[in-house]
């Protein structure tokens, strides 16, 4: 089964966290599935610098990476997740969803509010525990 690496951003902003949701062309089982944003790993790229670029590619954002949070293996039908997830801020206010059709501000006690995918439970679980 095939590995993908990506590395994924808790983004805080006040007492709110950041929710994207998957478009509908997604893979099935994550299709409309809300997340974490982030991406793949590229050749080269430290899990921090993969992060940067991902959220400049999707948010049209910076970010600023503050700590690492967890690590989430998951396997989907299809292939293996490692998933390396970090807290991070916002430098602006201006985010444009580029890659996803909607987002969502929750405090974290309402994050379960929302249909997560599979690989991104864990995370919402570790942030509620930490709560």
């Amino acid at each position: 089964m095939k590995t993908i690496e990506v590395a994924a951003a808790v983004i805080f902003r006040e007492d709110k966290i950041l929710c994207v949701q998957r478009p509908e062309h997604a893979k099935s089982y994550i299709s409309k599935k809300w997340e974490f944003p982030g991406g793949k790993i590229e050749k080269g790229e430290s899990a921090q610098e993969a992060l940067v670029r991902e959220i400049r590619e999707e948010l049209s954002e910076e970010i600023q990476v503050s700590e690492f949070l967890m690590t989430v293996e998951h396997a989907y039908p299809d292939f293996h997740l490692t998933m390396h997830v970090f807290t991070c801020t916002l430098q602006s206010r201006e985010m444009v969803l580029n890659e996803h059709m909607d987002s969502k501000w929750l405090p974290v006690a309402q994050l379960y509010t929302l249909d997560w995918a599979a690989a991104d439970l864990p995370v919402v679980k570790r942030l509620l525990e930490l709560n």
